[in-house]
């Protein structure tokens, strides 16, 4: 098998969606055409998820994960992931299930030809609140990037190992992931996915930090950009 791909799963609090996650990332993995493989990191939980991923990992050898000592946020848990897998390709999708690990199928037909490919949620299950202060800050980003991502937000995303560690990933750089692989010389395709309500736990993200801080993070990726170091090898002996 040409490929394989690790699926970083950020975990912060959501002890109620794990073992319906642990049996859709299963099901993927079973029929899937890619050998792929679950990296649970655990962002300094404070209810009983920690426990029931290492009970996960400990009853399936295609599980793992790692623990922070606190809560870094999810940038943080992305770029672990980023770190930590040793696959030609790396997935991500949040744990609240509000995405179908089943629709990485429709991701990776295109793996070959893109080195980010990155869903589009339609038909949000959202609140109005949700939805609107969403679109505002996708606005915002877009203004600053001119990436073309309609959703950089959406929580499924597969990208080419080599691209994803080259990513100096820092706090709320996460919403940059496309613009990040364009700085890259990279490309990057978008693709719509299924939309889910979110059946158990909270969200993480409310008007002020979807908000007012992708404004700031905007900010930095344009300090970032301007110095961004990319180069190409053309031999070496």
């Amino acid at each position: 098998m040409r490929h394989s791909m690790t699926i970083v799963v950020p975990v912060y609090n959501e002890m109620g969606n794990l073992l319906r996650l642990s049996k859709e990332l299963q099901k993927f993995i079973d029929q899937s055409e890619i050998k792929s493989t679950v990296i649970f990191v655990n962002d300094g939980s404070t209810d009983d998820s920690l426990k029931i991923v290492k009970q996960l990992c400990n009853d399936n050898s295609s599980f793992n994960y790692i623990d922070f000592d606190k809560n870094y946020g999810l940038s943080a848990a992305i770029k672990a992931g980023f770190d930590f897998a040793e696959s030609s390709h790396i997935a991500y999708i949040d744990a609240d299930l509000q995405t179908s690990p089943m629709d990485f199928n429709l991701l990776l037909p295109f793996i070959d030809d893109y080195d980010l490919v990155t869903g589009v949620r339609i038909d949000r299950k959202d609140s109005v609140i949700k939805k609107i202060s969403s679109k505002i800050a996708n606005g915002i980003r877009l203004g600053f990037t001119h990436d073309g991502i309609d959703d950089t937000g959406c929580p499924l995303k597969i990208i080419n190992s080599v691209y994803a560690k080259r990513i100096p990933m820092f706090k709320g750089l996460h919403r940059f992931l496309p613009a990040m692989v364009l700085l890259q010389n990279g490309k990057v395709k978008q693709i719509p996915v299924r939309h889910f309500p979110r059946i158990s736990g909270e969200t993480k993200f409310g008007l002020w930090n979807r908000i007012i801080g992708p404004l700031a993070d905007c900010f930095a990726y344009l300090w970032m950009k301007k110095r961004y170091i990319n180069y190409q090898v053309s031999s070496r002996g």
